[in-house]
């Protein structure tokens, strides 16, 4: 069985997850990270803690990064099959 690695997680990243909270919301901001998941709704302001787990599966996409997070890199993929036009 292969493992995939914990999806990184940083302070003050904005999450939109699969389900809407009661009041009506999607996203929420990460106030805290370790085994479980600190998350504040944008709609009303309710702190969750959830387990990393569940936030993983519920978890759509990311809105915002916070500014602890790296800046993306270009997948090395993307560098191999890329070519520079020649100049003619």
């Amino acid at each position: 069985m292969l493992l995939k690695p914990p999806t990184p997680f940083y302070i003050d990243d904005v999450v939109r997850l699969r389900k809407p909270h009661p009041c009506g919301s999607y996203d929420w901001t990460v106030v805290r990270i370790g085994a479980d998941i600190g998350l504040r709704c944008l709609g009303c302001g309710r702190r969750v803690l959830l387990p990393r787990r569940t936030v993983e599966k519920r978890l759509k996409t990311f809105v915002s990064r916070g500014p602890e997070a790296p800046a993306e890199q270009p997948d090395a993929g993307d560098l191999a099959t890329s070519t520079p036009e020649a100049a003619s």
